[in-house]
């Protein structure tokens, strides 16, 4: 069984299409799972749904789909909440009810060869599962999860590691990548006996063309969003990362 695991979109249709044609070029897969973060900060929120629904992915929900479902849930800054209501006016009543109806995580795989896909970490949506995480954190975020590989995003970095014989791999950004590769990224998870092997992909996709949509397309802030696009890095990584 093979399974790809899309996170982070960010509403760039772009890259997204882009990484479903790498991903038909590879062969294909038995499922696709897109891991949350799927619609603010991009230029096309409510065409990346329609094109995830159009290919039948799984869904689950990221910390900014929670936003989009309910902003009132958290506090923002002005103009973010700006940003959160051009994309619910773009996505409708219809989509944005669709976000709030996703589930938290999804369960791939038998009991004792799982693959668990999150967005975040398997106890919440919003706290980084960063590479070098202490076994302190990842015991009060995995603990004794039976799963077998856990597949997560919201960190735009990706990386495997293993944790008590359990798989993590973070499979990064399909539309906002930010390790110093403009490239988008996904992963592909191949189901083996006794346990998954994962490969990671690295997308080439149209950088100006995206900034072009976003500079047009009416979302406040958009030149904050371009810059983001464009640098492709955490800037709290920039001591580290190219």
């Amino acid at each position: 069984m093979r399974i790809a695991v899309l996170s982070d979109i960010h509403g760039n249709l772009v890259a997204l299409d882009a990484c479903l044609a790498d991903l038909k070029a590879q062969g294909g897969a038995d499922a696709i799972v897109a891991a949350g973060d799927l619609c603010l900060d991009g230029p096309k929120p409510k065409k990346v749904l329609q094109r995830l629904e159009e290919i039948g992915a799984q869904m689950i929900r990221g910390n900014t789909d929670r936003f989009l479902a309910d902003p009132g849930e958290e506090s923002f800054e002005p103009l973010e909440r700006e940003q959160l209501e051009w994309t619910r006016r773009d996505l409708g009543e219809k989509y944005v009810q669709s976000l709030a109806e996703l589930p938290f995580a999804i369960r791939i795989g038998d009991d004792g060869n799982e693959l668990l896909v999150v967005h975040a970490n398997p106890s919440n949506d919003h706290e980084h599962l960063w590479p070098d995480a202490d076994e302190a954190t990842l015991q009060r975020l995995i603990g004794d999860d039976r799963a077998m590989a856990i597949a997560f995003g919201h960190l735009h970095l990706p990386y495997v590691r293993v944790w008590r014989a359990k798989l993590l791999a973070n499979v990064a950004s399909a539309g906002l990548p930010k390790d110093g590769d403009a490239r988008a990224c996904y992963a592909i998870f191949t189901e083996r006996p006794g346990g998954w092997e994962v490969k990671h992909r690295r997308v080439d996709f149209d950088v100006k063309k995206v900034a072009t949509q976003l500079a047009t397309c009416g979302i406040p802030g958009s030149a904050d969003l371009i810059a983001t696009l464009r640098r492709h890095r955490y800037k709290r990584l920039k001591g580290f990362v190219p």
